[in-house]
This record gives C-alpha cells, sequence and structure tokens, in this order.
C-alpha cells in the first residue's frame, strides 16, 4: 500500500483500485493526486473522475510546506481597488511570518488547469482568490492537495461549500440612490460594471429599489453597463450628460468610473455638484482628493481581505470556519460632490 492510501475503511478506495478502473498504473494515480504536469489531460480527467466519484481523501495530515506561503490571485490587478485588496493580504500575513506569492489571471475570471497544476507543485499554505470562481474539479484538486482556499468576491452569490468573504452590494446601490433622491434628483443614472457580473447586478437592483421604495419611474436610457475603469465613467459621462434631458445625477460603479465622470463633466463645463451631482463606489483614498472631493460607497476592502487572510490561515491550522459566508457592511461617505439639484431640476 501507497502512502497516498486512504484510511483502512471496509469499502475505502485505494490507488489501486482508481488505477484499475481508469487502466492507468498507480504511478499515474499518484501523479494526479500530487498536482504533478506529466499527465496527459485526457487521463488527468478520467482519474479525477473517478477519485470524484469515490470521494478519494487522503490520509492523515498533509504533507508539510517548505515555506509558510499563500497565494493571493487576482483576475487583472491593474488599479488602486487591487491594491486596496494586497495591502488588507499583506497585514495579516505579516503579522502571521506567512510570505505572499502574487499572481493574476490575465483578466480571467477562472484559473487554467496549467496554473493550478504549477500552484499544486508549490504546496502552499493556501490560496486566495480574487474576484475568480473555481470549476467543481478544480475546488476537488484542491481539497484532495489539502490545500484551503478562500475567495474574496464581491458578488455575495458564491456556492455555499466556498469560503468567501464579500460586501453587500445591494445595500450599496440603494443607500448612494437614496441620498440623491433625498437630495431632490429625480432624474439619476446609474453606470455600472460588466452587466454579467452579479455585483453590478445587485447594485443596479437596489438602484432600483430606492426608486420604487420613492414612487418614482427609472428611465431605461439611464441605466449603464461597462467596466469599472476610468474610461468607461468618462464615455458614458459625456454620452448621458449631452442629452437635452440629461440627468441631475450620476451615480458611477467604481470610485474610478466617478473620476471619468467627474472629467467628462469638466469637460462639459458643468459645475460639480452645482449642475451635477455625483457619487462613486468603493471609498478608495483617492476618494479624498479628488475636487470636489467624492461622494461614495465604503466598501470595505481591506476587512475584506483581512477577514479572508484570517479565515484561509484558520483552514490552514485546522480550524473549522464557524461560517463560510460572510458580508460586511456597506456605508455612504458623503464629501463634497452631491448636493441638491440647481433649480429644484
Amino acid at each position: 500500500m501507497t502512502s497516498d492510501d486512504t484510511v483502512a475503511v471496509s469499502g475505502s478506495p485505494t490507488i489501486a483500485t482508481i488505477a484499475s478502473e481508469t487502466g492507468v498504473s498507480p504511478t499515474t494515480v499518484s501523479k494526479v493526486l500530487n498536482g504533478h504536469s506529466d499527465v496527459a489531460p485526457e487521463t488527468r480527467a478520467r482519474v479525477e473522475a473517478s477519485l470524484e466519484r469515490h470521494r478519494y481523501r487522503r490520509r492523515g495530515r498533509r504533507q508539510p510546506v517548505a515555506t509558510a506561503q499563500i497565494d493571493l490571485v487576482f483576475h487583472e490587478f491593474d488599479s488602486a481597488w487591487a491594491m486596496e485588496i494586497i495591502s488588507g493580504v499583506e497585514a495579516v500575513a505579516n503579522a502571521a511570518t506567512v510570505d505572499v506569492v502574487l499572481s493574476q489571471l490575465r483578466g480571467s475570471h477562472s484559473p487554467t488547469r496549467a496554473w493550478l497544476d504549477a500552484v499544486l507543485a508549490r504546496r502552499p499554505f493556501g490560496v486566495l482568490f480574487v474576484l475568480c470562481h473555481l470549476t467543481s474539479a478544480q475546488r476537488q484538486r484542491l481539497h484532495r492537495q489539502r490545500v484551503p482556499f478562500v475567495v474574496i468576491d464581491t458578488d455575495s452569490a458564491t456556492s455555499a461549500s466556498v469560503p468567501t468573504v464579500g460586501s453587500n452590494n445591494w445595500n450599496g446601490g440603494l443607500i448612494a440612490t437614496r441620498h440623491l433622491l433625498d437630495l431632490g434628483h429625480r432624474r439619476i443614472a446609474i453606470v455600472s460594471g460588466p452587466h454579467e457580473v452579479l455585483c453590478s447586478q445587485a447594485r443596479v437592483a437596489g438602484f432600483r429599489s430606492a426608486h420604487d421604495e420613492a414612487g418614482i419611474p427609472v428611465d431605461p436610457g439611464l441605466v449603464r453597463y461597462g467596466n469599472f475603469h476610468v474610461v468607461a465613467g468618462y464615455e458614458h459621462g459625456m454620452e448621458l450628460l449631452a442629452r437635452a434631458d440629461r440627468p441631475t445625477a450620476i451615480f458611477a460603479g467604481s470610485d474610478m468610473q466617478a473620476l471619468g465622470v467627474l472629467r467628462a463633466a469638466r469637460r462639459l463645463g458643468l459645475d460639480v455638484p452645482g449642475q451635477l451631482s455625483v457619487i462613486g463606489y468603493d471609498n478608495l483614498p483617492v476618494a479624498a482628493w479628488t475636487d470636489p472631493t467624492l461622494t461614495t460607497v465604503n466598501q470595505p476592502l481591506r476587512d475584506m481581505a483581512g477577514t479572508a487572510t484570517r479565515m484561509l490561515l484558520d483552514l490552514a491550522g485546522g480550524v473549522d470556519l464557524s461560517t463560510s459566508r460572510i458580508d460586511l457592511v456597506t456605508e455612504l461617505v458623503v464629501r463634497e460632490s452631491t448636493a441638491p439639484p440647481a433649480g429644484g431640476r
């Protein structure tokens, strides 16, 4: 019996069982279990399917790692938003004397097989995924290797089986829109993130709910989707503000989008907040340095990252989590970029 066999329980599968069923050698099964890359994709898929069917689990404790490190994985990290996450992770990891290995998936929200092979070969303490989604097979591979993982995901809709830290996006959309409605705005536009991203949908849902409770219809032409970067805010801002029936307020899906809206307003000669109110989302440090300073929804990114890191370190230490899902509260930070509409328009 090899060291990878399961605990000797009647009917429990062994490497030999898996090898016999899939028509490969025990060595090949062991390579799949240990994350080696020198296994043909078709063979690996066949072995992994058999492992999952038999609910194969390793015996005893995971092998020790050479160094204490965690992998922090982004779909992309070319933004101030990502830097807030990195800072939150680093603060907790440094205190625990754990190294952080940073990587990105070139815009993809799901890791490739080659990337996962490389991570498993390193055998880190664990993996933190930021806005990245694992397939069921990928989750099973990490479980079999006893590599814990936690997702930092603002979507608020991750599978209950995946330890996740997020924030309440619906509430963020609600409180931002309520603020503008309370100021007297009635033509409010929203520039959200990508339509297929759940956090974008949740913020728009909160925006609509605020209108519903105020008895004010939403103009479909004022609901826009883009990415979360400056250019999207600028382009949508130029289009919205060039309309004859332009909105008196714009709620942006990120602070970076809001910067683009502010630039569009300046280019068109509109005063903020005298002629246009603008709200951002995230409360990045730059929001307190714009002119005017930016009213925004505080999404506690550093706290989310720190909480997720502590969860991961607990899992790596064999501690059972009391809950698999934590959503932190979003709050409105009122600054200078919002005011009642000019002339009560």
